[in-house]
């Protein structure tokens, strides 16, 4: 079963959302409580289906968020970005070497985010 499993850092808290496999799909920005953790969470979890805009095409079509932004990073790995609708990412994935994997990547968090349980780590 999917899980978002809460962390806690140095600074806060934070949240990865992982696949069945264990396979970490996303990470949240830090938290400064694990209720505004948790919000993160069902801000993810509501915004999971959202429009996916590729900022690495020819011509990038600009959506309004929710979103998820693919674009390249220094290393030219394919990544995303969940946008909420109020402009602030929410989540991000790892670096991909295909569009195709980023967009799988995605794709996961449609498919996983609505019935992961929310576990604390210890």
């Amino acid at each position: 079963m999917a899980q978002f499993l809460i962390k806690k850092s140095k600074t806060g808290f934070t949240f990865n959302l992982k696949a069945s496999n264990k396979e970490t799909i996303a990470t949240s920005e830090v938290y400064n409580t694990k209720d505004s953790c948790r919000r993160g969470i069902k801000s993810v979890i509501r915004n999971a289906k959202s429009h996916v805009e590729d900022q690495t095409a020819k011509e990038v079509k600009k959506l309004l968020a929710p979103k998820y932004e693919i674009y390249k990073d220094k290393k030219g790995e394919f990544r995303f970005r969940l946008k909420a609708g109020n402009q602030q990412i929410i989540a991000v994935g790892e670096g991909y070497k295909s569009l195709a994997a980023c967009k799988n990547g995605i794709a996961s968090i449609g498919k996983n985010a609505a019935k992961a349980e929310i576990v604390s780590e210890q």
